[in-house]
């Protein structure tokens, strides 16, 4: 076995800042990511059927500073929890009803969008403003995977032209500004924190 496989994933913003995890530590930094996405959420311009929130962004730090499981989770926790009742859907929303608004397919593609974000943290991605920039990017673009199609049939929508007016044109450029946000940050907070070592 090579020792390449052996050795350990770099440090996320999370391990750094708490080198000795824990099981309760893991739970406090999951529960605290979904809260982060939870009050972004409430930063909105509201359109309809789906609107720009800052949830994405939120999306993307947590998932960064996390990593891909804990970021997964943490999403994941904000998904279930928001279903459960909890009104920190976007425009204080939550309940079980939400499953069926046009909006949710975007919530389930935070999932994978966090663990993305958290894969390309976990190379290093982060530290580095192009290449944090394009894994931004990428992230960003994972929830439109799942919230298109799941918008278009809640909606009963088939015409491509109204879906992308819906569903995707006017979240491009809040989109990349929003990558470009957290490309900004990750490598600052990099050098923060290797100023403090």
């Amino acid at each position: 076995m090579s020792t390449a496989a052996l050795s350990p994933r770099p440090q996320v913003i999370a391990d750094r800042l708490l080198p000795r995890s824990t099981v309760l530590t893991d739970v406090a930094l999951v529960a605290t990511g979904a809260a982060v996405v939870g009050a972004m959420a409430q930063v909105i311009i509201p359109m309809w059927p789906v609107p720009i929130t800052g949830q994405t962004l939120a999306v993307m730090l947590v998932g960064g500073a996390l990593g891909i499981r804990r970021g997964a989770a943490a999403l994941g926790v904000y998904m279930v929890v928001g279903l459960l009742g909890v009104p920190w859907f976007a425009e204080a929303n939550g309940g079980a009803a939400m499953a069926l608004a046009p909006s949710f397919g975007y919530i389930l593609g935070f999932i994978p969008a966090a663990a993305l974000a958290g894969w390309c943290a976990e190379r290093a991605w982060d530290r580095r403003p192009l290449l944090a920039m394009a894994g931004f990017l990428l992230a960003t673009a994972v929830p439109f995977v799942v919230g298109v199609p799941f918008m278009a049939a809640v909606l009963g929508l088939t015409d491509l032209a109204t879906i992308a007016a819906y569903g995707i044109t006017p979240f491009i450029v809040p989109g990349i500004i929003k990558a470009a946000i957290a490309a900004a940050l990750f490598p600052v907070a990099w050098r923060l924190l290797r100023t403090r070592a």
